[in-house]
């Protein structure tokens, strides 16, 4: 073989090398971009439920007087979630496990807010009530719907930086997993209902 045909197989083959770096580092990119992307709907819906919060406090106070305790409770669980962020970087098991767990404790506070409606009669007719709770419900499907999201693009992008030989790339520049959400714990027992 000439010298010549060597000198181009090799820069051919370095090329083609590098080519191939360039299109699976663009390609963790890009996933890692859309994990971050999805990271931020699951954070827009809870701040929207954070949002509905205060209007339905402020509506439940003016019928339930005797339910400080219960108002109260929802504020401080309003408070301690929204104190709970997660760097989009930073998107590790436990770090969502943290996150879940505080909007885990939101959503039992509001539950025991939702239920002050069949104590007070006056309060489960009023509109504004109503519409409230309608829109709570609404936002916790939406939260369920881009939690599902996240996990799906966390997945992809995990299998991604996983397979061989993108998994090398991947280690090269710091491409590291994402965490999934997980069901609470407890979750797959069914509740007990008793009349």
């Amino acid at each position: 073989m000439k010298k010549g045909t060597l000198i181009i197989i090799v820069v051919a083959v370095i090329i083609g090398c590098a080519l191939w770096l360039k299109g699976a580092y663009n390609s963790m990119v890009t996933a890692e971009e859309g994990v971050s992307a999805a990271w931020s709907q699951v954070e827009n819906v809870y701040q929207r439920r954070s949002d509905l919060i205060p209007n339905l406090v402020a509506t439940v106070k003016g019928y339930a007087e005797h339910e400080s305790s219960t108002l109260e409770g929802v504020v401080e669980a309003r408070s301690k979630a929204t104190q709970v962020t997660v760097d989009p970087e930073k998107l590790t098991p436990e770090a969502l496990a943290k996150f879940t767990e505080a909007q885990g404790e939101l959503s039992n506070a509001l539950g025991r807010l939702l239920l002050l409606k069949e104590n007070y009669p006056d309060l489960k007719a009023n509109q504004n009530f109503s519409e409230l709770q309608a829109q709570l419900e609404g936002t916790e499907n939406r939260i369920a719907t881009e939690r599902m999201k996240f996990n799906e693009t966390a997945k992809a992008y995990n299998t991604l930086i996983r397979k061989f030989p993108a998994n090398i790339v991947a280690s090269m520049f710091g491409f590291e997993k994402k965490g999934y959400f997980e069901a609470a714990e407890g979750a797959e027992k069914a509740p007990v209902v008793e009349f």
